[in-house]
């Protein structure tokens, strides 16, 4: 395809594109309850009318939105010039515009592509030290809501974590009564059983056993899970299994914590790589991720923060924590298929081209924080396009323009922990 056609079906998508950014995109009112959006010390802005800022426009926000309502879906005809090589652009209104290959690159870039998204702490145990945590996704719909209402911050249901297999999980312990505290559910901390200094045996995905004070003993804070296998011993405490899964990433931890990014300036072509949070505070009990923009399975926005992956090379390249545990779900439907971008548009994704599309999204039955990655590359990347649904990327693989392949760095099984999550709540 020359260059001439490959603007024609650049220009093509455009409405398209634009459209896609929109719909589905958080009121000024919602955007407001973003802890650092708008005047954030990150530099992100949610004052944006499609590919630019609202203060940019003449009428502001009113004016653009009442202009989308005239925008045609017809094609400008280009017409390529061959001193400078600009391309005139005539559309159905007869009104011209140059437009250079440059400006066509910046036209494809997703705005608000990295937003920062502050996420509570909590507070637990382990082996009598302190372990800062969060909780992003819950197998069962109870303690979803539960810890929802706790912590004002939305834990999404991910009933697929129910199937992860024991090698997946780390083991947590959840007090029922006894010393109130920061607990899930309003009593001490919980105690965990490894962190992720142990990277044989940590998983953020964790499997929980109740301890219930048995009346006539006194509670005390039990603070390793020593001192509760002895509670247990001893008739003081009852041990009981629950059937949950919660996603309960480990921030801090003794002797150690996740990457803070270096360069704490937030813009929508930030690096991938070097750091996923911007700042950790354990006085205001809160964290602040870098939180990912790519497409649902429709096509909707989603927004994904990275917390701990398999291998260790990819973990090491994102600057999150190492999970070995993770391979165990290769081939489990406690995780999810996600498709990344090995070459073609240049974007935001982790390995600097379009945004990934996940075969699941928050509110689907088939939604979990695990995902298995797939690699997505053109067979002539020069004629890329942009693909946003699971229905672009079948229908251009049975075309034969893309090819899908699982991910193996290291020739090991790649899972990444991407819990979505709504940045601006």
């Amino acid at each position: 395809m020359n260059k001439s056609l490959r603007y024609i079906a650049l220009l093509a998508i455009l409405p398209l594109f634009t459209m896609g950014i929109t719909t589905g995109s958080f009121t000024d009112a919602e955007a407001a309850k973003g802890q650092g959006v708008g005047s954030s010390k990150y530099g992100s802005s949610t004052n944006v009318c499609g590919l630019q800022l609202c203060s940019e426009i003449p009428g502001g926000k009113a004016a653009w939105i009442a202009k989308q309502g005239q925008v045609s879906p017809v094609a400008p005809v280009i017409e390529e010039k061959d001193d400078d090589h600009d391309v005139e652009t005539k559309a159905h209104d007869d009104t011209e515009e140059k437009i250079t290959e440059n400006d066509l690159g910046s036209v494809l870039r997703l705005s608000r592509a990295n937003v920062p998204a502050i996420i509570p702490m909590h507070q637990g145990h382990y082996d009598g030290g302190d372990v800062y945590y969060i909780i992003t996704d819950s197998s069962d719909p109870t303690h979803a809501d539960l810890i929802t209402n706790n912590q004002d911050w939305k834990v999404e249901l991910a009933p697929l974590l129910k199937n992860a297999p024991d090698a997946a999980l780390s083991k947590t312990y959840m007090f029922t009564n006894g010393i109130e505290g920061d607990g899930i559910h309003g009593f001490q901390g919980e105690v965990f059983t490894s962190t992720p200094a142990q990277p044989d045996v940590y998983s953020a995905l964790t499997s929980h056993v109740h301890v219930t004070w048995n009346e006539g003993s006194t509670p005390r804070i039990l603070n390793s899970d020593a001192m509760v296998m002895e509670a247990a011993d001893n008739g003081e405490i009852t041990l009981t299994s629950v059937d949950v899964v919660l996603n309960m990433p480990q921030i801090v931890w003794p002797d150690g914590q996740m990457m803070v990014k270096e360069d704490k300036t937030l813009t929508d072509e930030t690096p991938y790589g070097g750091g996923q949070v911007l700042d950790i505070d354990t006085e205001e009990m809160n964290v602040t991720f870098i939180a990912h923009r790519g497409w649902g399975p429709d096509g909707r926005t989603i927004y994904y923060i990275v917390t701990d992956a398999t291998p260790s090379g990819p973990a090491g390249m994102m600057g999150v924590v190492s999970a070995p545990t993770s391979a165990s779900l290769i081939a489990n439907s406690a995780a999810v298929d996600l498709f990344q971008f090995k070459n073609g548009l240049i974007g935001s994704g982790p390995l600097g081209f379009q945004a990934g599309i996940a075969a699941g999204a928050p509110g689907d039955e088939n939604y979990s924080p695990m995902w298995r990655i797939f690699m997505t590359g053109w067979a002539d990347p020069e004629n890329a396009q942009l693909l946003e649904t699971i229905g672009d990327l079948n229908a251009y693989r049975e075309a034969g323009l893309i090819d899908i392949g699982i991910a193996r760095p290291m020739d090991s099984d790649h899972i990444v922990n991407c819990p979505f999550i709504d940045p601006f709540q």
